[in-house]
């Protein structure tokens, strides 16, 4: 059956996201026409504000709408204290634990030459620069544990260690193969207070 080149795009745009196939992206186009208008354009204001608003954090290149993100100024926060995710999504599963009150850094991915992805798209440079600077004490190490993610983290610990920045890595709890986003709250918390400096 031939669609509408307006329904076709609106099928297709919604695919982006993760987890929707075309069934899925077929289901929810046929939903906001037929019974939530209101709510579609609702969706698409909210998405438009955000893509105009919504930057990176000059200092720990999470999402927000600020100069400096929220958590980075808030004083009741431990700056010395450093810990590495590769999405903020990561940093979200984090704050909801309630287990770190100190500052983050992500990464926004992880290393993968394949992808042409090395430190340069990663913002190393700026990291390995905090480091140098003398503010942080330690670093924990919260990238995922894949090949990707454990890669990352070495070329992390490298640079920090040669700066004589102490190096953690959560471990306890958190899967192999598993991604931060979907660990539960008690299981981060447990993996942040089990953490194990590397190198020892």
């Amino acid at each position: 059956m031939k669609l509408s080149p307006s329904i076709e795009a609106l099928i297709e745009g919604l695919r982006h996201l993760p987890g929707v196939g075309p069934k899925s992206a077929q289901r929810m186009t046929l939903h906001l026409l037929e019974r939530d208008r209101e709510g579609a354009q609702q969706i698409a204001e909210a998405i438009e504000v955000a893509l105009s608003k919504v930057k990176n954090c000059s200092r720990c290149r999470n999402f927000t709408e600020l100069e400096i993100c929220e958590i980075c100024s808030d004083p009741k926060r431990d700056p010395t204290t450093l810990c590495v995710v590769e999405a903020p999504a990561d940093v979200m599963a984090i704050e909801q634990s309630g287990s770190f009150r100190g500052h983050y850094y992500v990464l926004m991915g992880h290393l993968s030459p394949i992808d042409g992805i090395g430190p340069e798209q990663l913002g190393l440079e700026a990291l390995c620069q905090r480091f140098a600077d003398g503010e942080i004490e330690e670093v924990i190490l919260a990238t995922n544990p894949t090949v990707e993610g454990e890669a990352t983290a070495y070329y992390i610990s490298e640079q920090a260690r040669a700066a004589a920045v102490t190096v953690s890595r959560i471990a306890h709890g958190v899967p192999l193969g598993g991604e931060l986003e979907y660990t539960d709250a008690n299981t981060l918390a447990h993996a942040l207070s089990g953490r194990t400096v590397v190198g020892e």
